[in-house]
């Protein structure tokens, strides 16, 4: 019981937390396109959270911290196959939670935060000797995302390795169903993006935790101890580095299948920690902590990012800087009596969320933040200008 309490203190903290950030962020151009772009499913649930709670931030990004909290419920489930002690899995929990890549896809509105959970609960499923439910359940992914395609690979390979032929059968026929709704971009010549694509998992991971998964993926490839969850997370990350050397790979779609390994690297890791005399226990000990100060600091800087722009010299160096802006111009803009605006860059997109839509009647042009002016708009974080714009009315004969 006491184990439960605490699971719900830190989904109860994650969560507030979570919540408390959408207040300090603006609609990036790219959760933009997709809210105002072509339809998907993730559209449906962030408009269907518009209608219901209103057009605010917390309304748009309210799906992927339910998606995420739903996460942290499975993966500390999924976790009790691998891990026989309870105070194990929670460990588990706040790493976990704390993951950069986690932390991104809870409160940005992207297809990470859904691939995660659709694994997630896939395996939960699978893993409950439901495959009928499990079956039912990959036929509703193949429609509802394209990043999911990568799942009925690793279940094909899954198949033939535990020779089972209608299994093998559906995750063909959903892998092609996929193909034809979605596709896999393949073209392009070798460009020699392998390092990038490291070095994104390192930053999804932290490069601690990223190497250390990919030697439990190798052990356990040595000594053939390959589960379910050794399939999806191998077979995804291997092809993903096999297409690195094509094309920059979107990072949102397999970055989550590596995640997914995180019980089995904690098995691992446990496994090793207690067949050891107590007396040799430091490095694991060291390397654990490590990890967790590592996560801890990633966090506070996720968190505090905002104090940052008092260290860079240009704000667009940010790394969240796509994330900002836009709702503080909106209400200057607004404090004038602009309601449309003429722009030629990103920001017409992300203001029309905030009521401020595309117009030829005032012009609106983004200077450096130097070149400041008395009746510009200037937008600042912590006292440091951020943004810099004149505001004209366009004469229309």
């Amino acid at each position: 019981m006491i184990y439960r309490l605490i699971l719900f203190f830190i989904i109860g903290v994650d969560a507030s937390i979570l919540i408390l950030q959408t207040s300090a962020l603006s609609i990036s151009y790219h959760e933009a396109t997709l809210l105002y772009g072509d339809f998907s499913f993730l559209q449906l649930l962030i408009k269907v959270s518009l209608s219901l709670f209103g057009q605010n931030d917390l309304a748009l990004r309210m799906p992927m911290i339910f998606f995420h909290m739903l996460s942290v419920l499975l993966i500390y489930a999924i976790s009790k196959k691998y891990l026989k002690d309870e105070k194990n899995s929670l460990w588990l929990v706040v790493v976990f939670v704390l993951l950069p890549g986690v932390l991104s896809s809870a409160i940005l509105v992207d297809s990470a935060g859904l691939i995660l959970f659709g694994l997630l609960f896939f395996v939960y499923v699978y893993e409950s000797n439901s495959k009928k439910y499990a079956s039912m359940l990959l036929a509703l992914f193949s429609v509802i995302d394209g990043g999911f395609i990568y799942l009925f690979l690793s279940l094909m390979f899954f198949s033939i390795y535990n020779k089972e032929k209608l299994f093998f059968a559906l995750n063909t026929l959903f892998f092609l169903l996929s193909m034809y709704l979605y596709g896999i971009r393949t073209d392009g010549v070798p460009e020699g993006y392998l390092l990038d694509a490291i070095g994104l998992y390192s930053a999804v991971l932290t490069p601690i935790l990223f190497l250390y998964l990919f030697y439990v993926l190798y052990r356990r490839y040595l000594t053939k101890e390959r589960d379910i969850l050794w399939f999806v997370s191998a077979i995804v990350f291997g092809f993903s580095l096999l297409l690195s050397f094509r094309q920059n790979i979107h990072i949102e779609h397999f970055a989550p299948y590596l995640i997914l390994a995180l019980p089995l690297a904690a098995q691992t890791f446990y496994s090793s920690y207690r067949v050891r005399l107590k007396m040799f226990r430091g490095k694991y000990k060291i390397l654990f902590t490590l990890s967790l100060t590592f996560l801890f600091l990633n966090s506070l800087v996720v968190f505090f990012n905002k104090e940052l722009y008092l260290f860079l010299n240009n704000p667009k160096k940010h790394f969240a800087y796509k994330m900002h802006v836009a709702k503080e111009l909106a209400v200057e803009l607004k404090k004038r009596d602009v309601y449309c605006v003429h722009m030629d860059n990103d920001m017409t997109k992300r203001l029309k969320f905030y009521g401020v839509e595309k117009c030829d009647t005032n012009d609106v042009i983004e200077y450096d933040i130097h070149e400041r002016k008395p009746d510009y708009v200037t937008i600042s974080y912590k006292n440091r200008p951020l943004y810099t714009a004149s505001v004209t009315k366009i004469n229309i004969q």
